[in-house]
């Protein structure tokens, strides 16, 4: 069976594992990025992790999901925020001297979206498009399993879609952004704004909506429907035949995702009301999504 090498590289942690055709991991190392002692030396670090896995040399190639967007066709980030001194760094040729392998670099959620599209909720599907919901919003159209990367890795970032102009501003993202209103982060905040308290977690809300309190039940109604204002203008661009979801927040999906679909499914076209809402199925979507990244550039 035909084996390829995932790579997750991210700010904390950097995984490498040997992952099979069919998505699942044979071996795997996990290792803190330590950034701070520069780009070269978690370069070099990568290079080790791959060495240490057990029968590396039979893989077919190397895939790297990473945190930031991504110019596909010349395997270069065009932003590293979290991976410092990464934007355009030619860190895949270093690799793939060193190893001897083809080396495929994308996003981290390009990646997860890959996986899901290969072997996970989409996987009988033509068009799917990627949700994460979690500290911010992140998203990623598949189409015949390929990643839509865009010019330079911007597409799918979906967070910075406006969905109200009439908010306040927040952050560098636009006045009214779905990532300022809908994602975790948002949620703290709106339930700080609203209950005049010390919110840490999204999941403070969802209690109180358990709880049934009125103001908690209006809040996280008036997300679902930020958020199916979003999707309802990915839909209409895309037209996929399921919206995957991943991310933290998911773990509430029960208190706000039926929401978000009936509201979904008044903004969207009648025909486009079958969109299915699924969600994520794989537990390594980055690593797995990696591996596939190199075994679909190498088809």
């Amino acid at each position: 069976m035909k084996k390829y090498i995932g790579i997750d590289l991210g700010g904390t942690n950097v995984r490498a594992a040997v992952v099979d055709e069919l998505g699942n991991v044979l071996c795997e190392v996990k290792q803190e990025t330590e950034m701070e002692k520069g780009r070269e030396f978690v370069v070099s670090k990568m290079i080790d992790m791959i060495k240490s896995l057990d029968d590396y040399q039979s893989c077919l190639g190397i895939g790297i999901a990473v945190p930031g967007p991504v110019k596909t066709d010349e395997n270069v980030m065009t932003m590293a925020t979290n991976v410092p001194g990464f934007e355009f760094y030619e860190f895949y040729k270093i690799i793939e001297k060193e190893i001897g392998l083809p080396v495929f670099l994308d996003n981290d959620v390009n990646s997860a979206a890959l996986a899901e599209a290969v072997h996970g909720a989409g996987k009988n599907d033509n068009i799917i498009y990627y949700v994460t919901v979690s500290t911010g919003i992140g998203g990623a159209a598949v189409i015949n399993k390929k990643v839509l990367s865009g010019r330079f890795g911007y597409a799918g970032e979906i967070g910075n879609i406006i969905i109200d102009r009439n908010r306040k501003k927040y952050n560098h993202l636009n006045i009214g952004a779905v990532e300022n209103e809908a994602s975790g982060l948002a949620m703290i905040r709106r339930g700080r704004e609203l209950f005049n308290t010390s919110f840490t977690s999204a999941k403070q809300l969802f209690d109180l909506v358990k709880a049934n309190d009125p103001q908690a039940i209006k809040l996280v109604d008036d997300i679902a429907y930020d958020l199916a204002v979003m999707l309802s203008s990915v839909a209409h661009v895309v037209d996929p035949h399921v919206f995957v979801f991943g991310g933290g927040v998911m773990q509430s999906k029960d208190l706000f995702l039926p929401l978000v679909k009936k509201y979904f499914d008044e903004l969207v076209h009648d025909a486009m009301r079958d969109i299915r809402f699924e969600l994520a199925q794989l537990n390594e979507p980055g690593i797995v999504g990696a591996a596939m990244l190199a075994k679909e550039s190498i088809k």
